[in-house]
């Protein structure tokens, strides 16, 4: 009888990892009971200030370290009742370059396979040296590889075993923006056929550009878990800068209404929210106003909030509850 796909990729209910005290080192609240469910073939997001959970959440599914209460589930398979089909379900690439330097890429991506005890016959060893641009370094010594190099081996080596999960430690770290933009090109290529990617980094340009989900740790708690587009409706906030031919002097009463500002001669700037009612104002009040005041306008640039604004907004909120 096949077995149904999960509707979560991941799931964890209640997890949590406390580290106890040993010597003059107190103990640690790691993981303070989260709940977490990455839906089946998404590509979801986790982010969070240094220290707030991530690595020891990842290092918890991949088997490195044991969690002290709670349940987890990889593709449906419980990591202790199912470990081994649960291990078999995940590929972590973790943010260290744990590679043999003395071992070739193909030879790396071989024994990999063989501890995962894939046959020799069903192997995919140069299709995945293709796949993240690394074919002309096949028989290269790994330490001969550059940064980037090493960073996409390891991405081959947790694809040899064809996880339907993939999870991503910061993959980007000091990559070049050239090889960054291969590597996302491949793991947008994979989430297409199916792949379930969970992301962790520090760039969170990149997080709203890829991820349709995204979930924010903080102190080892969820404090925000919503769609891309949600988590970004949070903050509505926009700026207008007018480019003007005069700085007005002083300031007309109608824009300092509006919380106008000036930046920089000529340039004029008003915070505002699409939303907001009366003194609020919105882009069109603004120029009427600009407009009525006499301002002769050169220019007009607006900015919308970024998931910047929403990750310091949140975690700061978190901070405050703390």
């Amino acid at each position: 009888m096949t077995r149904p796909l999960p509707t979560n990729a991941l799931e964890v209910r209640g997890l949590t990892k406390r580290y106890a005290a040993r010597g003059a080192m107190p103990g640690k609240l790691a993981i303070d009971g989260i709940d977490l469910a990455v839906p089946r073939g998404s590509l979801f997001g986790l982010l969070g200030p240094n220290g707030a959970g991530k690595s020891t959440l990842i290092n918890i599914l991949a088997g490195l370290v044991r969690k002290s209460a709670g349940t987890a589930e990889i593709w449906g398979y419980d990591i202790e009742r199912d470990a081994r089909a649960a291990r078999a379900s995940i590929g972590v690439v973790p943010q260290e370059l744990n590679i043999d330097p003395f071992f070739t890429p193909r030879a790396l991506l071989d024994l990999q396979a063989g501890l995962y005890g894939v046959p020799k016959a069903e192997r995919r060893t140069d299709a995945i040296l293709e796949a993240v641009g690394l074919s002309d370094k096949a028989e290269a010594y790994a330490r001969s590889l550059s940064g980037g190099m090493r960073r996409r081996l390891m991405v081959a080596k947790a694809l040899v075993h064809r996880p339907p999960v993939l999870v991503l430690d910061e993959p980007t770290a000091g990559v070049d923006i050239d090889l960054r933009q291969q590597l996302w090109t491949y793991v947008r290529g994979l989430n297409a056929e199916g792949t379930t990617v969970l992301l962790t980094t520090h760039y969170l340009e990149e997080a709203e550009s890829l991820c349709d989900r995204i979930a924010i740790i903080a102190k080892g708690r969820v404090v925000a878990n919503d769609t891309t587009g949600a988590l970004l409706a949070r903050v509505d906030a926009k700026t207008m800068t007018l480019t003007v031919g005069q700085t007005p002097d002083p300031m007309p009463e109608s824009l300092a209404r509006l919380g106008a500002q000036i930046v920089a001669p000529h340039k004029i700037l008003f915070r505002y929210r699409p939303t907001a009612a009366g003194g609020g104002g919105d882009a069109g009040a603004i120029l009427a106003a600009a407009q009525a005041s006499g301002l002769v306008i050169r220019d007009v640039s607006t900015e919308e909030a970024d998931l910047e604004d929403i990750f310091l907004q949140v975690v700061h909120g978190a901070d405050a509850q703390a």
